[in-house]
């Protein structure tokens, strides 16, 4: 039986197994898929594990998607522009780095009808991730993106691969269309981003990258001052759909079992 996983620290809210097993079970897979906890200096194993052929693919979450990448034999393009890697695998003797948050980011942003073509868009957080959002809203012909770390110096690094960013402290409100949350606070209910939500008016459209819980405190203060919200449900579910592609060769479908599976 095949064996897949999801690493990251913290792992408990991830979503990833229950969505995985139920494509799994659903097209009579051989294979179990479950979650993992790990330090740092664990990472090293976990590939040799892949290299020895005991694990057959391996999910990515925070806050590993880039320090995972030393001990990969092989990017695909999209892992190596964007420096952040969330789905292993072993290809041709090499155990390979591919990056499915980009297109997961895009077609969650499809399939809730928002188009960032023109738009402002002003990202909070530094982290793994945000690599892959940038790369996906200049795709998608963003007009200016903003960028503001906790860790200033990081917001900074991005600078490096995506040089039409800007900077701003944290704290500082850029005027924006669309602000999304790349941070991990909200994973615990009781976190808490400090954001003046009255300085930015209506109409605007918040966006976590959080699932669960599937409402955070950013999205609830955003939805009393009248502003669209979405979590990243979907998401999460297309840039698994691709991973679970890239696996098993074969695409699954996103029915009303996976939608209802994830509320």
């Amino acid at each position: 039986m095949k064996k897949f996983l999801v690493i990251g620290n913290p792992i408990e809210h991830s979503l990833s197994p229950k969505l995985h097993n139920y494509w799994i079970k659903k097209n009579n897979i051989e294979a179990l898929y479950d979650k993992k906890k790990l330090d740092e200096d664990g990472l090293k194993n976990i590939i040799y594990e892949v290299k020895e052929k005991k694990i057959s693919g391996i999910n990515v979450t925070i806050p590993f998607k880039k320090a995972i990448i030393p001990f990969l034999e092989e990017l695909t393009l999209e892992a190596n522009e964007t420096q952040s890697v969330n789905t292993i695998y072993f290809n041709n003797g090499k155990v390979m780095g591919h990056n499915t948050d980009i297109e997961g980011f895009e077609l969650g942003l499809k399939h809730c009808k928002y188009d960032v073509k023109d738009k402002k868009v002003f990202i909070l957080g530094g982290g793994g991730v945000v690599s892959s959002i940038i790369y996906s809203l200049n795709k998608m012909n963003a007009s200016e993106i903003i960028v503001s770390n906790r860790t200033k110096e990081k917001a900074y690094k991005l600078k490096n691969s995506f040089k039409n960013i800007d900077v701003v402290g944290w704290g500082e409100i850029p005027n924006f269309d669309m602000i999304i949350n790349a941070t991990s606070i909200g994973l615990k209910k009781e976190d808490e981003i400090k954001f003046d939500y009255s300085a930015v008016g209506q109409d605007k459209f918040f966006y976590d990258v959080i699932y669960n819980p599937k409402e955070t405190i950013f999205l609830k203060r955003a939805k009393l001052f009248g502003n669209r919200t979405e979590n990243g449900k979907m998401m999460f579910i297309y840039q698994a759909l691709r991973s679970f592609n890239i696996w098993h060769k074969f695409e699954p479908s996103i029915d009303e079992g996976v939608i209802k599976l994830l509320d």
